[in-house]
């Protein structure tokens, strides 16, 4: 018997640049020109059915127009085109079009297209670059930025992914102008979420600027893209691949994610996770770590933000505290939360775990609580 030893260390570099700005789409051509993704010229856009008409056409015609082979994939908006299906459809689209490995995916849209096709980047021909045109304030905030891709199965969310870093996002905040109300306050609840877990003067700014962020305002705007991402880089950076420290930005997410799965998905995202946010921080109340001011006052944001605050009475409590333990935190079959410390902070357990089991009795005590 023989062993060879196959050495493989490598130091990678996954360092890259977030734009944030106004229509944003001819400095994308300008980067492209300039060598973003080196000597790449074929592109496929990856898009949904709602952003293909606001900019992700245009982002198509303006590859052409530059010279660049490209083609526009396109697939039902929402929640529930994120899954292996959608997945296998933009891959034998691509394949069909003959794209190989010298192409780039530009995935123009939200946290379900950011998602999905970066996903997709990953596994195709083993690996090809992307670039995220975040459209939407919820994928500024969270979906765009950290390079966790995934998509969703019926059993669990995002539990079927890699982590695959772009090679540049843009926030372009003049699309957010074309969002409805109802997906403007969406992408706030992650907003919020990262006030509550890591800075008391960014929620009290937000108590301060909430209508104005909700009417678009572009001062306020770019002040809060760069907070977000400011918070999640200092989280990302010290961990990348959720070892320890980057589980508290599933703060609200256990309740949350179980919530916008049992509801199938009639919930957005951020108004599921604004109610795993109320779950949570009664949860923290319950454990002396958050006082009854910090729940009323994160209760309060999240209403001005125009989000849902209780489980709607459609959903199947029991249901929803079964669904708890698909979420990613669960270890031997227990149940942890990501807990706040007050606002602006959050809880640190032993051994430097940053989340606590909790027993199913609480957390149903919480759930039967909520109207």
């Amino acid at each position: 018997m023989s062993t060879f030893n196959v050495e493989l260390k490598k130091v990678v570099d996954d360092s890259y640049e977030i734009e944030i700005g106004y229509g944003l789409e001819q400095k994308l051509m300008d980067d492209l020109k300039a060598g973003l993704v080196g000597k790449i010229n074929k592109f496929v856009v990856v898009t949904d059915s709602i952003v293909k008409d606001i900019c992700a056409e245009k982002i198509y015609k303006m590859l052409l127009d530059n010279g660049f082979k490209s083609d526009i994939v396109v697939f039902p908006e929402g929640e529930k085109s994120k899954t292996r299906q959608t997945k296998e459809y933009v891959e034998d689209t691509m394949l069909s079009k003959g794209y190989r490995r010298d192409c780039c995916i530009i995935a123009v849209g939200g946290g379900v297209v950011t998602d999905l096709a970066g996903f997709v980047a990953g596994t195709y021909g083993r690996g090809i670059p992307f670039i995220n045109y975040a459209t939407t304030l919820l994928a500024a905030a969270d979906a765009s930025v950290g390079g966790k891709t995934a998509v969703d199965t019926p059993l669990a969310t995002n539990l079927i992914g890699l982590f695959n870093q772009p090679k540049k996002v843009y926030l372009d905040i003049a699309t957010w102008k074309t969002l409805p109300q109802r997906q403007v306050s969406s992408g706030l609840a992650e907003t919020i979420k990262h006030a509550c877990l890591s800075s008391r003067e960014f929620f009290d700014y937000l108590k301060e600027n909430i209508e104005k962020i909700m009417e678009i305002d572009d001062e306020a705007c770019c002040h809060i893209a760069s907070e977000n991402c400011k918070t999640k880089y200092q989280v990302v950076m010290k961990d990348e691949r959720e070892s320890g420290l980057r589980e508290i930005l599933n703060l609200g997410h256990t309740v949350g994610r179980a919530i916008e799965t049992v509801s199938d998905y009639r919930l957005l995202h951020g108004e599921a996770l604004s109610i795993g946010l109320v779950a949570e921080v009664r949860l923290a109340r319950s454990f002396g770590y958050c006082s009854d001011t910090d729940v009323e006052e994160v209760t309060e944001l999240l209403k001005r933000a125009k989000l849902p605050v209780a489980i709607p009475d459609y959903i199947d409590r029991e249901q929803l505290v079964k669904k708890l333990y698909t979420d990613k935190k669960v270890r031997d079959g227990k149940l942890r939360f990501v807990l706040q410390k007050g606002i602006g902070d959050i809880m640190v357990f032993d051994n430097e775990s940053y989340a606590k089991p909790v027993t199913e009795e609480d957390a149903r005590k919480i759930i039967m609580e909520m109207e």
